[in-house]
């Protein structure tokens, strides 16, 4: 529970409601209705409904340029609605002549809610049903975002919470479409999880075929088979998303080459995107009167920021004392692709919030970044409004404050990105595994042994009863082993007991300077059957031996 395991959460949870009472003893009292995953659901009910009044200005007076960039309630779709045919019956690569700047997937999409919009032609009406199929379509993909990645999160369904009520998501989750590429991405890794690679890869080539950044997820699962040496479930996955992108695909590039042809080639010929890092420089060396980068120089240089940023992960990856999580490399080499791509729209933070609730579920740092998030939300809308528009000067904001915000959203989602490399460094502050788990998004590669690291040097191999090299820390038995900690040798994994989880805390040491009351036997669930080591109970606190010896006992 994050009001008992988060240091930020602990300090409010404490102030108001007081110490735990006994009908609230989490695994031992059954919550009756309220279970964790209909909490969920009512938080992000609540979270959607808030949602769609954050456009009511819109809802009222129609979508009309500029004010719905000042009242801060523009969505793509009624614009599209009314732009690109939809309204007059067009169905996005099936009609004849028609383009869409949107993969094949979303541009059906778009049409098919279109068909459900009563009335003919272009109407303030029909754009508003428009908005709200979509709106409510939305809300359900973004249910189906947070119950996935619940139960994909093991022992921490908790965290979900930061995908239902995340301030960015409220903000941007009804501009497009990319909450549906969000369920897609967490629909193929919990999927994975669960050891379906087949399944994963089905929900990845939809994701792809929706849009890009799904297909991204493939190259965290490249490093795992790497660093593991299993090479079937990454096999099993990228022929699965190849063949769905395929099927999905084929039919329109057969039938209509140029039309399938119009979204690359958009993206390939199109200026920098606004709050892009190449927008942002663009616009200073406008105001300096130094040259710009032009689409050709941006379209090479993003290419290869990318490329040497999915270098550096792959490095981090075999490099690292202990395998890194599914999560953290899929988060990592997403918001690479986020940072460093020509393109940022505001609705890009949707991408990396479930991503953020598994890789690093720590509440102040999200809610530092989700701050950030918001600041830069608010800035792109009255930065559009003066560019597009020419805006009344008192209610734009000035282009270097503009650079400013997106500066700022930048640094921020880096700040996520650095913890996430220091929990894989150093896997002692990675909050998930300081419980008895190991990878719970890896699926097959969850307790895998380590089959090829990349040496470093001055970093001297760990050997069986030690913990990772270069730690620091002494030599310490199975029974010793920090929760969630492996043998670096990766002959064999040994789960730490309950009995020195409050120990092993209190003498590594946490970020947050926890203590060992702080990490008491009354934090861990109780003792539960483990499928993975026949025999040993997680939590186990009678002396289960390992080996032969009595939990606990040192062999040094």
């Amino acid at each position: 529970m994050p009001s008992r395991n988060d240091p930020f959460l602990k300090q409010f949870t404490e102030l108001v409601g007081g110490p735990l009472g006994r009908h609230s003893a989490p695994g031992l009292v059954s919550p009756g209705f309220f279970t964790v995953e209909r909490v969920l659901i009512i938080l992000t009910t609540f979270a959607a409904l808030l949602s769609v009044l954050v456009k009511t200005p819109c809802r009222l007076d129609g979508w009309a340029l500029p004010d719905y960039f000042y009242m801060g309630c523009y969505s793509d779709w009624p614009v599209l609605f009314e732009t690109r045919g939809l309204a007059d019956g067009v169905m996005p690569f099936v009609s004849a002549g028609s383009s869409f700047e949107y993969p094949v997937l979303l541009g059906l999409l778009a049409g098919a809610t279109a068909w459900l919009v009563p009335g003919e032609g272009v109407s303030p009406e029909r754009a508003l049903a428009y908005f709200d199929i979509n709106a409510t379509l939305a809300a359900v993909a973004w249910l189906v975002t947070v119950l996935a990645t619940a139960r994909m999160s093991h022992r921490r369904p908790w965290d979900a919470a930061m995908v239902a009520l995340a301030p960015a998501i409220v903000l941007a989750g009804t501009i497009n479409w990319d909450l549906w590429a969000a369920m897609l991405a967490a629909l193929a890794m919990l999927a994975f999880a669960r050891r379906r690679p087949v399944l994963a890869g089905v929900f990845i080539g939809l994701g792809a075929a929706l849009k890009l950044y799904p297909v991204l997820i493939l190259g965290a699962i490249l490093l795992l088979a790497i660093r593991t040496g299993r090479y079937r479930p990454l096999a099993a996955s990228a022929a699965a998303a190849a063949a769905v992108w395929l099927a999905t695909n084929l039919p329109f590039m057969l039938r209509d080459f140029g039309g399938w042809f119009h979204f690359l080639d958009y993206s390939r010929q199109r200026e920098a995107g606004y709050s892009s890092i190449w927008y942002a420089y663009n616009l200073t060396a406008q105001r300096q009167q130094l040259p710009v980068l032009s689409p050709e120089f941006i379209n090479t240089a993003s290419f290869l920021l990318f490329a040497a940023a999915c270098a550096g992960i792959a490095v981090l990856a075999l490099t690292a004392p202990r395998r890194p999580r599914m999560a953290s490399l899929v988060f990592l080499v997403v918001a690479a692709f986020v940072l460093t791509n020509k393109v940022y729209s505001p609705q890009f933070v949707v991408w990396l919030v479930p991503l953020v609730a598994l890789a690093h579920p720590r509440w102040r740092d999200f809610l530092i970044w989700q701050f950030f998030e918001v600041m830069h939300w608010w800035a792109i809308w009255m930065h559009l409004g003066q560019v597009t528009s020419a805006g009344e000067a008192a209610r734009n904001l000035d282009a270097p404050y503009y650079v400013l915000a997106v500066l700022a959203h930048i640094a921020a989602t880096v700040y996520i990105m650095w913890k996430v490399v220091r929990a894989i460094w150093l896997p002692e502050h990675d909050p998930v595994r300081r419980v008895d788990t190991d990878d719970p998004q890896g699926g097959e590669f969850d307790g895998a042994a380590d089959r090829f690291v990349l040496p470093v040097p001055g970093r001297v191999p760990a050997g069986p009863g030690s913990l990772s090299a270069g730690s620091g820390r002494l030599p310490a038995s199975a029974g010793h082993f920090a929760t969630g900690r492996h043998l670096a040798s990766g002959d064999g994994r040994f789960p730490a007991s309950a009995g020195h989880l409050a120990t092993d805390r209190a003498e590594s040491g946490t970020e947050t300077g926890a203590t060992a009351s702080e990490y008491s036997l009354t934090d861990i669930d109780p003792p539960r059957p483990s499928s993975r080591w026949p025999g040993i109970a997680s939590g186990d606190t009678q002396g289960t031996r390992l080996n032969g010896q009595p939990e606990g006992e040192d062999e040094s």
